[in-house]
């Protein structure tokens, strides 16, 4: 029997399947090879043609320059200034703050707060290269905006997105992608995204069990579910630091187990980047591997509602 059948097959909402990813444990372990398959289907017909394939199979991203137009993304920047200045939200636990500048750091739910970024996670140009890759229907796992203010945006810690969704959420194999839409130009300056490529293929246990209602502060700063210094050390020097930069409009793709990191924008120039997870149908979530409880819905969904169009 593959891996994927004895896996997926006996997921289900209330119970745990087979943990091949274990992490927060009490001492350091080895980083351990991917189980899953990096592109899911075994009919590579679709928008992607065998260059991209390959490319996301090696890296384990795709970086499309110029995707959406600079004026069709224009008016989603504005919707985020109007989103943070909204005094409905200013207590709302969907926006996250800076905990140095006070800033918003991010927007959570963005496709439950806004029929325009719903329906732009819904464009069949955007969906079929996820389907293609994840080999199937998909659901909206989060969707989110990272915001930067110029020189008061703070950086990510070096993570795995799978780490923390398998510890938490309770997500069980490595078929999620994250699409990543740049609202404002990604610059050298601005603190963009910085990938590992190659990282994909291991999967890096961390040290620390999970503190309850976690999510509370991890979201604003990120202490546990972050790999060790000597590991990423490795890591980094066998595989190199890429940070795709481009104008607002462009989209990067990558896979849920690419580790990734941001620094903090000391430049003037903003950067925000919205971001949609896409799990696949077959990748339900179950009870947290690393966790007591899931965290909140807007964090993670398991309702069939948010099934993508």
């Amino acid at each position: 029997m593959t891996y994927e059948s004895a896996t997926f097959s006996t997921i289900s909402h209330n119970s745990h399947t087979t943990d091949f990813y274990p992490t927060r444990l009490d001492r350091p372990a080895a980083p351990i090879p991917r189980r899953c398959p990096i592109i899911h289907t075994d009919r590579p017909a679709g928008p992607l043609d065998q260059g991209h394939l390959e490319r996301f199979e090696r890296d384990g991203f795709l970086w499309f320059e110029g995707f959406f137009d600079t004026a069709e993304v224009a008016p989603f920047f504005d919707e985020l200034a109007a989103l943070e200045d909204d005094p409905a939200l200013h207590d709302d636990e969907r926006l996250i703050r800076d905990p140095r500048s006070g800033a918003v750091r991010s927007v959570f739910a963005m496709h439950e707060l806004s029929q325009r970024f719903a329906r732009l996670f819904g464009q069949p140009r955007l969906l079929d290269m996820i389907r293609q890759l994840l080999g199937g229907d998909v659901y909206i796992h989060q969707s989110r905006i990272n915001d930067k203010a110029g020189f008061q945006g703070s950086g990510f810690e070096w993570h795995s997105d799978f780490e923390t969704w398998h510890a938490e959420d309770g997500m069980p194999g490595m078929r999620a992608i994250s699409a990543s839409l740049m609202l404002t130009d990604n610059l050298e300056f601005n603190g963009p995204l910085m990938l590992v490529p190659g990282s994909h293929r291991q999967f890096i246990p961390t040290v620390g069990r999970t503190p309850p209602n976690h999510w509370q502060e991890s979201l604003k700063a990120q202490a546990f579910g972050v790999p060790d210094y000597q590991t990423l050390d490795g890591v980094i020097k066998q595989h190199g630091i890429q940070a795709p930069k481009g104008p607002a409009g462009s989209l990067l793709l990558f896979d849920c187990n690419t580790l990734h990191a941001s620094n903090a924008n000391l430049s003037p120039w903003p950067r925000a980047n919205l971001f949609c997870v896409y799990n696949s149908v077959d990748n339900a979530l179950v009870a947290p591997f690393a966790a007591d409880q899931p965290r909140p819905e807007y964090l993670a969904s398991r309702r069939p509602s948010t099934t993508a169009a």
